[in-house]
């Protein structure tokens, strides 16, 4: 049996994957920082349930106990992030931009990060077939961003791509630190969420596929890689 833990389960793409991971026969840990939600995603899907705020010391050691002492751990999808738009819905433009401004996402998306894969790298080194996969965005790829072609060059924020490149950084060391680990990130694509305000050009099935994928590759499968749907992703 496959144990997996979701941060930022209970709704979006953290839930879909959960969906998805369950049909697929894996035992899913619903992370959520909010309790009654995170409990109510885990009754309706069939999953386990446990609190995690990423960006509390004390909230992630409890929930990597809770889950060595329920067994261990498989896969780790660090799913939860933020991308810090404004109450208009809007994002932050370079000459505003600040680190106050930075630093809400860089405490969710790169030092939460860091902080739940530490955390759980433990369990991970007695798992048979550990698997770490990082969610990230084609928001990350420099390849992209320069690029006048892609969609992503186009996007004017600084904090959230900054955030997600530095988790791809997180992703290359950690696999080459780990050769027996698979850890890749991916990139789901614009995917109607909460996250960028239920705008999108795909739905949260579709974004979740490739998510799925990786969570479920093989202990021969590829490692420090930077996938979607299609294939792989220029850094």
């Amino acid at each position: 049996m496959t144990t997996t833990l979701i941060t930022g389960a209970n709704k979006g793409l953290g839930r879909e994957t959960a969906r998805r991971l369950l049909a697929a026969g894996h035992t899913v840990y619903i992370g959520s920082r909010d309790p009654e939600r995170g409990r109510a995603t885990a009754a309706e899907l069939g999953a386990r349930h446990v609190v995690i705020d990423v960006t509390d010391e004390e909230s992630v050691a409890a929930a990597a106990r809770t889950i060595e002492a329920d067994g261990g751990l498989d896969v780790l999808v660090n799913n939860a992030g933020i991308e810090g738009r404004t109450e208009g819905n809007g994002i932050v433009a370079p000459a505003d931009e600040t680190v106050d401004t930075l630093r809400p996402l860089f405490e969710t998306n790169v030092f939460g990060t860091l902080r739940v894969t530490h955390a759980f790298l433990p369990l991970l080194h007695r798992s048979a077939a550990p698997v770490i996969v990082n969610v990230s965005s084609g928001l990350a790829s420099m390849a992209l961003v320069t690029d006048p072609a892609a969609p992503a060059h186009g996007y004017p924020g600084i904090a959230y791509p900054a955030s997600k490149t530095a988790v791809n950084m997180l992703t290359v060391q950690y696999a080459k630190a780990f050769p027996r680990l698979r850890v890749n990130s991916v990139e789901p694509g614009f995917t109607r969420t909460d996250l960028n305000g239920n705008q999108g050009t795909q739905t949260v099935e579709e974004g979740a596929e490739i998510i799925v994928r990786m969570a479920q590759v093989a202990p021969d499968g590829p490692t420090g890689g930077f996938f979607d749907a299609a294939g792989p992703v220029g850094w």
